[in-house]
């Protein structure tokens, strides 16, 4: 029967080929009804604004570099970092990250920087006396291997303040550039607060100038600080010398790191059968109830979307560099199949893959 032919119905576009956008633009400024579901109220297209967050995240180069890694262990390949590689890659990321934040630092005033620094303080002496608890008290955990994953959970992972950086980068959320002092501010107390627990509970006393020594002069402290002080002495002009090389290489030297961090977390996910559901279930649950509250204090503390979604970031990281060091010159005696596998093999791939979009997400109850 002729007539006239229907329009051909439109053919819906695959979620591959979207246009990755600043995620600001039109979700944003829809004023439609709320929508509650599981307690979290979002604004109507909210959802797929998120899922487009965790799309780009996921096909970042250094998701997906991490993700190569993980498959060249599982598969037996023979792909191997030489060590001095690796060696040189962390000291020019930590580097970096500091002389960045030395840069901004400079230029910011007291006024913007004690709230921030005052709620830094209070996540790196509440997250690791809740963590020991939990791990004590539910865990049933020794106490040196609650307090060394204690400390591991308080401690910040410098790499995933990399990684959340280079996200809120991609999708175009600013952020304070005095977050890596943060950083510095909170890798060392958590740990020691940790550490002090332990000794409280077991009577030691003994060591303790060691383990300040490893952690004032090990490589990430050290680093982190004197960058912040280059940064904040040379400011924007002396820095303008080296920029091509820590800022136009910088995302290029952290897709190789996580190259091989990828490699590394292979080896520690075969020891998750050796320490058991609580473990993994810990170290999937605390990292997120930690970037909540980071979160949360950032807004109290008068921070930006984008540097409270950093600051909850990195309280929901766990270290594997400075930690480490200090926990087997401290607690000798404590697993390190328990801490190591949980904070590199658990909350590391977590927070890189899915937790720093779920922050994003997060972010949108306060801001």
């Amino acid at each position: 029967m002729s007539g006239t032919p229907s329009p051909p119905s439109p053919t819906r576009p695959s979620w591959r080929s979207l246009p990755i956008r600043p995620v600001s633009l039109q979700l944003r400024a829809q004023s439609a009804p709320r929508l509650c579901a599981l307690s979290l109220c979002f604004r109507e297209g909210a959802a797929l604004e998120i899922l487009e967050v965790v799309r780009i995240n996921l096909f970042s180069p250094m998701v997906l570099a991490f993700v190569l890694g993980i498959l060249a262990t599982s598969l037996g390949s023979d792909l191997r970092f030489p060590e001095e590689l690796y060696t040189g890659l962390s000291i020019y990321l930590l580097l970096a990250i500091g002389l960045k934040g030395g840069v901004e630092l400079a230029e910011t005033s007291l006024a913007s920087f004690w709230a921030p620094a005052l709620m830094t303080l209070a996540l790196g002496i509440g997250i690791p006396l809740i963590a020991y608890v939990i791990l004590r008290r539910l865990g049933r955990f020794e106490v040196a291997d609650a307090a060394a994953i204690a400390a591991h959970y308080g401690s910040v992972s410098a790499v995933t303040f990399a990684a959340v950086q280079t996200f809120l980068q991609a999708v175009a959320i600013p952020y304070e550039g005095f977050m890596p002092t943060l950083v510095a501010l909170l890798e060392v107390p958590a740990i020691l607060v940790a550490l002090l627990v332990a000794r409280l509970a077991t009577g030691g006393g003994d060591g303790w100038g060691a383990v300040i020594r490893e952690l004032l002069i090990g490589k990430s402290i050290l680093l982190l600080l004197g960058g912040l002080a280059i940064g904040a002495l040379t400011g924007k002009a002396g820095f303008a010398q080296v920029e091509p090389l820590f800022v136009g290489l910088f995302r290029g030297a952290l897709t190789l790191f996580l190259l091989e961090m990828g490699m590394v977390a292979a080896r520690r996910l075969r020891d998750l059968r050796r320490v058991g559901r609580f473990l993994i279930g810990f170290g999937v649950l605390m990292p997120l109830a930690n970037g909540l509250i980071g979160i949360w204090l950032g807004s109290l503390a008068g921070l930006s979307q984008g540097g409270a979604i950093v600051l909850g970031t990195l309280a929901a990281s766990a270290s594997y560099i400075a930690a480490p060091a200090a926990v087997r010159i401290a607690l000798p005696q404590a697993n390190p199949s328990y801490y190591l596998t949980a904070s590199l093999g658990i909350t590391f791939p977590f927070n890189l893959a899915i937790g720093i979009p779920l922050y994003y997400a997060l972010s949108t109850l306060f801001y």
